[in-house]
Formats: C-alpha cells, sequence, structure tokens
C-alpha cells in the first residue's frame, strides 16, 4: 500500500485553497438564488397586476371625483382572498393594501420589502401596495459549491505545482549570462598620433619621437621577448629601424617634415614622456599598465648596468595600432 508524506504546509495550502474555492463558488450560488428569486417575484407581480386589473370593475374602490370612499369591508375581504391564495402558492409575496384600505390579517414580516404599483381606469387611479419576503431568506448552502471546492482544490494545486516545476527546470536550463567587463588594452593611432586603452574615451597625444619609439619598442619587445635593454648603452639598430619606419608613416600621413630624430639623444626624457602619458590613460587600471610600462630604475645608481626598460613579455593580440 502506497503511504503519502504530506507536510503540515501542503495541508494548510489546500484547506485554504478549499476555503477560496468554496467562498467563490458559494457567492455565484448565492447570486443564482437572488437572480431566480427576483425573477419569480417579477412574474407573481404581474400576475397580481393582471388579476386586480380585471376585478377593478367589480371593487368598490370609491370615486375620488365624486369623493365616494371605498368599501373598507369588501375590500378587505378581497385582500385576504387574494393573500390566501398567494400564501397557498407559496409566492412569498402578498397584499398589503389596496387604496389605503389594509388588509385584515398582515401577513408582514421583520425587514419585508415594499413596492407599489398604480392602476389606472377611465375613471380613477388606483395605488396597490406589496410586501415580499427579505432576499437573504431565500439563501441556502450550497451542498455542490462544497463538493466542487473539495474537487477542484487539488487538480489546481496539482497544475501550479507542475507549472513551478516547468519554470524551475527551463530556468535551470538557460544558459547563464555574465557580463564580461571589457579589459584595458593599449591603442595606438598614428592618425592622430595618440594613445589610449580601448575601454573609455581617454587619450593622450604624443610627440613625434616619443611616440615613434614608443611604437617600435612595442613591436622591438614583442619580437624579442628576452631582450635587455640598457640606458648606457645605444638603442639596438632593429630598435632604431623600427623607430625610422614609424617615423616614415607619420610623414606621410602628414604630420611632419622634419627630418628623423636622433633615438639615441636624451632617452630619459623620451621614456618619461611615454611614462606621463601611461600614467595618465590608464589611471584606474594600475595592473594592466604595467604590461605596457617602461620600468623605471630602481634605488641608487639608476644608471647602472643592471637596470633595463624593455618591457615585459608581450604579444601582438595586446596591443592595437591604427593607421600603421
Amino acid at each position: 500500500m502506497q503511504v503519502y508524506d504530506i507536510s503540515p504546509q501542503a495541508w494548510l495550502k489546500s484547506g485554504a485553497m478549499i476555503v477560496l474555492l468554496f467562498f467563490v463558488f458559494q457567492s455565484a450560488a448565492l447570486l443564482g438564488q437572488a437572480s431566480a428569486r427576483l425573477y419569480t417575484e417579477h412574474q407573481v407581480t404581474d400576475r397580481i397586476k393582471a388579476r386586480i386589473s380585471l376585478d377593478l370593475q367589480f371593487l368598490d374602490v370609491g370615486n375620488q371625483a365624486l369623493h365616494t370612499p371605498p368599501n373598507q369591508d369588501s375590500l378587505k375581504r378581497y385582500l385576504d382572498r387574494i393573500n390566501s391564495l398567494l400564501e397557498d402558492q407559496q409566492t412569498g409575496v402578498w397584499l398589503i393594501s389596496i387604496q389605503s384600505v389594509t388588509a385584515q390579517s398582515e401577513a408582514q414580516t421583520d425587514n419585508a420589502r415594499l413596492s407599489q404599483f398604480v392602476l389606472e381606469n377611465s375613471e380613477q387611479t388606483v395605488k396597490v401596495q406589496l410586501a415580499k419576503r427579505p432576499l437573504y431568506s431565500y439563501f441556502s448552502f450550497s451542498l455542490f459549491a462544497l463538493l466542487a471546492a473539495v474537487i477542484a482544490a487539488p487538480v489546481l494545486i496539482k497544475s501550479q505545482t507542475r507549472k513551478v516545476g516547468v519554470a524551475k527546470q527551463q530556468s535551470g536550463q538557460q544558459p547563464l549570462v555574465t557580463t564580461v567587463k571589457p579589459e584595458p588594452k593599449l591603442t595606438i593611432n598614428l592618425t592622430d598620433k595618440t594613445i589610449g586603452n580601448g575601454v573609455n574615451d581617454v587619450t593622450v597625444q604624443l610627440q613625434n619621437k616619443p611616440l615613434c619609439f614608443y611604437t617600435a619598442l612595442l613591436h622591438y619587445c614583442i619580437d624579442n621577448p628576452h631582450s635587455t635593454l640598457l640606458h648606457h648603452k645605444d638603442i639596438p639598430p632593429e630598435l632604431t629601424t623600427l623607430a625610422s619606419k614609424v617615423f616614415i608613416r607619420l610623414m606621410e600621413l602628414g604630420h611632419t617634415k622634419r627630418k628623423r630624430p636622433d633615438f639615441n639623444a636624451n632617452l630619459d626624457k623620451t621614456l618619461s614622456e611615454i611614462r606621463a602619458a601611461l600614467d595618465e590613460v590608464f589611471t584606474g587600471f594600475s595592473e594592466e599598465k604595467t604590461r605596457y610600462y617602461p620600468p623605471r630604475a630602481q634605488g641608487e645608481g639608476s644608471r647602472s648596468k643592471q637596470h633595463s626598460y624593455a618591457l615585459p613579455v608581450l604579444s601582438h593580440s595586446d596591443i592595437q595600432i591604427i593607421g600603421d
């Protein structure tokens, strides 16, 4: 025999669902009962109107034009007879008065709903007053509403649980979308003689000599990753050749008409200008700046043979040169 382990939360949820559904179904039942009762009362009122209209020529309701009063005894007997018929038929409607003559046995209950209609003939107008039982007296408990709630609650709970499970499964199958933060990348634009980080709009413009030397230094260090560049020695011929090529490219772009500068002269000043530009471009990206930063001399004797301004190991994918 299968045993179902139902948690208290599940019982509470089921009970709340049954109560909610019963309230909805019972409200619908009460609305139906009220509508049916109002329709029945409308039909009964129409029958009463038709009956009194037919009997009006035989009733002594008096004459307003002649100032004759209605016949009290005759009208009371008529009211009692009509009310007896209405009570036998269990209509819940009874006559209160005709032309201000009140029925002898008044069957009016507490909270009865009073209404009035007027009948007219060629001679005068006749006022008739009715009483109807209160609507709430016709309301009753609906067993169907309770059964429907008990049956529908588990179905709805199961359907909702299934939808939640499918939603969780679909959300679990969806690939996680992660936002990749852009990584700064050195960008050299020869067309406007600027360097940037490729992430924001911060750029710094360099003079011809430091721009040519730094662009050549990048190419040289990529091609010679373990080289040593010392201050007290002239720069290697390969580096000079690369710097000269960049200078020729600047001439082609219309940036200068002067002769090629001496890249060995004032090397410290050239490197200082490059470092200052990198400090400004890579503000907030100190770790990434290190890859492109010519090392500074440390401590005393910075011009010693041990100090090298060669860049760390780089690859062509680490830089972008525009207009090369």
